[in-house]
C-alpha cells in the first residue's frame, strides 16, 4: 500500500507535495520521493525512511518546479531499499516519471513483453517500473512530438488492455503535465480536488481526500474506475473514461484499516464506516451472547477506535482507554521478521492498569492477520489484572492473502487461514473472540454509497475479482512472503549494498 501526489499549481509546487506526503504517511514509513519539473528537466529526491527524514531545506530548495508528483511507499514481495523508492523516471519519450500505487497481477508477463517486443530494460522488479515502461511504450507507439490530451488518453486506453490488477497511477511528463489514472475496477483509491488562488485555479490527485483538505483544495471527486485525468502544465483539467469495461469495486480493507477515518473514498465516510462496523459488532454479540458480562470495552489504538467507541455505545458498556500508544512505531503487520514485531508491539503499547485490575476487559481491534499482536496485546491486559479477556476484530477472518497491493503474509502464516473461530480464539489466548461477518462488513461500507457495484473482499473470500489469480499465482505469492524468504531477500540486498540509478538524486 502506498500514497500518492500530483500537483500543477502556479508556483513551486514541492512544499505543498510534501505537505500533501506528511498527511499520506500512514499509507507507506518504508521510502518517500518527490520529483518536479522545470524548464524541460527531472528535479528528484528520494530516499528510504518518513518523510520527515527524507526531506532537508536544502533538498527542498532544489525542487523547482510547477509540476510535480511525489509518493510513500511500503515494501511489498520483501523488496525494499532506495533502489525501490519512487517515483520512476525513463528519459524516453518526452521524459515520464510515474509514482504507482496497487500491484499488477500479471506484471512477470509485462516485463517479458516490454524486453522481447518493446525492447525495454527494467531496472528492477517493482511492478510500478513495469506499468511506467508500458504507458511509456503506449506514448512512444504513438509517434507524436507534441502529444495532446487525447493522445494521452488513447495510451492509458492501452495500459488497462495491457494491465491486470489493482493499480492507481499519477505520472508526470516533463513540460507537459500530469496524469493520474486508476484501474477499471476502481480498487485502489484516487481522487481529485481544485483550489482557486488569485494566480488561477491549481489541481491535485492524491490517493485520500484528506492530503487535499489539509492544502485547502475543493474534493472535486473520484477518479472513476477505468478512467485518466490529465492537467497540463497551463493548469487546465481534462477527464475521459478509458476502460471499454469498468466497474466499482474498490478495496474494503481501506476501510477497515488504511484509510485515514477523515478521508471520503468513493462517496463513502471511513469515519461512519468504521461507526457501522461497531455497531454491527455489538448486535453480533448481543444475539451469540447476551450475557457477555463485559465490563469495559478497549480499543487497540489507532485504528480501532471508532468502531470500539459505538461498539460500546451500543452495548451500554463504558468504553475506555486501556493502552497508551508510543507514535514513533510503525505498523506491525507489515514489519519485516517475526522477532522484529514481537519486539515492536512492547515499545508500541503500554497498558493503564487502573482500567484492566479485576476487570472482564472486550478488546477491539481493526482485523487480525498474523495474530502475532493479539496475543501479546491480550497477556499484556492479563498481566496488567483483568479477570477474563474477550477480543473482537471489527473485520472478518483473513483467510487469504491479498494480491492488489496490499503486501500482506503468505497464506500460511495468516492465523485464521484454515483454522475456525473457536481455534483463532485459543491461539491468541483469548477467553472468547468474535469476528464481523462479511455480510455486515459489506454492508457497513454499501450504505455510505449504493451505486458501489461491490468491493474486493478477497483477503476473506478468496475472491479475486480480475478473475486471473489461480493456485499458480498464489503458490509463487507463498514463496516470495514468507518470512523466511523475505529474511534471505533482505540479506541479499545488504551484500550488493551499492545502489543504482539514482545519479539524479540530490544527496
Amino acid at each position: 500500500m502506498c500514497g500518492l501526489v500530483g500537483l500543477v499549481g502556479h508556483g513551486n509546487v514541492a512544499p505543498d507535495i510534501y505537505d500533501a506526503l506528511t498527511v499520506l504517511q500512514h499509507r507507506g514509513q518504508d521510502a518517500a520521493g518527490i520529483m518536479t519539473c522545470s524548464a524541460g528537466r527531472f528535479h528528484q529526491r528520494k530516499r528510504e525512511g518518513l518523510v520527515r527524514d527524507v526531506f532537508q531545506q536544502h533538498h527542498m530548495q532544489r525542487l523547482q518546479g510547477k509540476i510535480g508528483i511525489g509518493h510513500v511507499r511500503y515494501p511489498t514481495a520483501g523488496s525494499s531499499g532506495t533502489a525501490m523508492a519512487q517515483p520512476f523516471y525513463v528519459n524516453s519519450p518526452y521524459g515520464i516519471a510515474l509514482a504507482h500505487n496497487g500491484n499488477l497481477t500479471n506484471a512477470e508477463q509485462l516485463a517479458r513483453e516490454l524486453f522481447q517486443d518493446d525492447l525495454r530494460h527494467l531496472n528492477t522488479d517493482s511492478d510500478s517500473e513495469v506499468l511506467l515502461n508500458i504507458f511509456a511504450h503506449e506514448m512512444q507507439t504513438l509517434g507524436k512530438l507534441s502529444p495532446s490530451p487525447d493522445d494521452i488518453f488513447q495510451a492509458v486506453e492501452a495500459v488497462h488492455r495491457r494491465c491486470r490488477g489493482g493499480y492507481a497511477a499519477v505520472a508526470m511528463l516533463v513540460d507537459y503535465g500530469v496524469v493520474g489514472f486508476r484501474d477499471p475496477n476502481g480498487i485502489r483509491p484516487l481522487v481529485v480536488g481544485k483550489r482557486e488562488t488569485p494566480e488561477g485555479e491549481e489541481y491535485m490527485v492524491a490517493s485520500e481526500s484528506v492530503a487535499l483538505d489539509v492544502l485547502g483544495y475543493q474534493l472535486i471527486g473520484d477518479v472513476a474506475p477505468g478512467e485518466a485525468i490529465f492537467i497540463d502544465s497551463a493548469g487546465r483539467l481534462h477527464r475521459r473514461q478509458c476502460a471499454a469495461q469498468h466497474s466499482l469495486r474498490p478495496c474494503i480493507f481501506e476501510h477497515v484499516y488504511f484509510a485515514r477515518p477523515d478521508s471520503l473514498m468513493d462517496g463513502i465516510s471511513v469515519y461512519k464506516t468504521r461507526m457501522r462496523q461497531g455497531e454491527a459488532l455489538a448486535k453480533k454479540i448481543l444475539r451469540e451472547r447476551p450475557d457477555h458480562g463485559i465490563d469495559v470495552v478497549i480499543p487497540i489504538p489507532d485504528t480501532s477506535r471508532i468502531a470500539a467507541q459505538s461498539m460500546a455505545h451500543e452495548l451500554g458498556i463504558k468504553f475506555r482507554e486501556g493502552f497508551m500508544k508510543n507514535r514513533y512505531i510503525g505498523r506491525t503487520f507489515i514489519m519485516p521478521g517475526q522477532s522484529q514485531r514481537k519486539k515492536s508491539v512492547r515499545q508500541k503499547l503500554n497498558p493503564v492498569p487502573l482500567e484492566f485490575e479485576g476487570k472482564n476487559v472486550m478488546l477491539v481491534d481493526d482485523s487480525i492477520v498474523r495474530g502475532t499482536t493479539c496475543r501479546q496485546i491480550i497477556q499484556m491486559a492479563r498481566d496488567a489484572g483483568a479477570e477474563n479477556v474477550y477480543f473482537a476484530s471489527a473485520a472478518p477472518p483473513v483467510r487469504y492473502p491479498n494480491v492488489y497491493g496490499i503486501d500482506m503474509p503468505s497464506a500460511t502464516e495468516l492465523i485464521a487461514h484454515g483454522r475456525s473461530v473457536d481455534e483463532v480464539g485459543e491461539l491468541i489466548g483469548a477467553d472468547w473472540l468474535v469476528f464481523q461477518d462479511l455480510e455486515d462488513l459489506v454492508e457497513c461500507s454499501r450504505e455510505g454509497n449504493e451505486d458501489v457495484n461491490g468491493f474486493d473482499c478477497s483477503v476473506f473470500d478468496g475472491q479475486y475479482i480480475t478473475g486471473d489469480v489461480d493456485q499458480a499465482y498464489l503458490d509463487r505469492i507463498e514463496a516470495l512472503r514468507n518470512d523466511e524468504a523475505q529474511s534471505k531477500e533482505r540479506a541479499r540486498q545488504q551484500e550488493e549494498g551499492a545502489v543504482v540509478g539514482l545519479h539524479n538524486d540530490a544527496s
